[in-house]
């Protein structure tokens, strides 16, 4: 499971950064689906990451929701994540999408929490 988790993690570093990439474009030239679905991935894969570095198999049908509770009821840490405003939390990932600006910058903004909150924690380097 701890090949898992680590691959799990690798992928989600890998997704905020394409997410970060594509904002760092001429804004008329960002697609925001793209910068939506990578950080969607990449959240997901922070938290099915961690509790598979903790043991614990996620699943393949589990809401961002369902996933931060398990996470929080491992490290209470996890409650500094302000999952407000990100609409993804009770869907499937592969099932909701946004194009809005703000909807995306926050998605974004809640994958960046999750990457600077598993570095500080020294989950991920």
């Amino acid at each position: 499971m701890e090949k898992k988790a680590v691959k799990l993690l690798d992928n989600a570093v890998k997704k905020l950064n394409e997410a970060n990439q594509e904002l760092y474009r001429p804004e008329e030239d960002v697609v925001s689906y793209v910068v939506c679905k990578n950080a969607q991935f990449a959240i997901e894969s922070f938290l099915k990451g961690f509790l598979m570095k903790n043991g614990i198999d996620p699943g393949n049908d589990k809401t961002i929701d369902s996933l931060y509770a398990q996470c929080k009821a491992i490290n209470k840490n996890f409650e500094g994540i302000d999952l407000s405003g990100f609409e993804c939390t009770t869907h499937l990932i592969d099932t909701k999408y946004c194009y809005e600006t703000t909807k995306v910058s926050r998605c974004f903004h809640v994958a960046q929490s999750l990457d600077t909150f598993f570095r500080e924690e020294k989950i991920i380097n």
